[in-house]
């Protein structure tokens, strides 16, 4: 992973960094590396994801055909 330091802005990049680490799922993979996990409750971790997925795809469909109403857009009040 590489991040580009423009006029030595050190802050931005570090944050464009962070963003990029945080889309990749490292801080989630470092987290579940820290302690060790049984093999039961990974099994149920994997299951609870698994089904968090299907329902996320299932509204997304249903959202398309129509038949859900969107999720209402989030308005951010304007910086400056």
């Amino acid at each position: 992973m590489q991040v580009l330091v423009r006029d030595n802005n050190v802050e931005q990049a570090l944050r464009v960094l962070k963003k990029k680490m945080q889309r990749e799922g490292l801080f989630r993979e470092m987290k579940a590396r820290s302690a060790y996990e049984k093999p039961s409750e990974k099994k149920t971790r994997e299951k609870a994801e698994a089904v968090r997925r299907t329902r996320k795809l299932a509204r997304k469909k249903l959202q398309r055909e129509g038949l859900l109403p969107a999720p209402k857009k989030k308005v951010f009040a304007a910086r400056g």
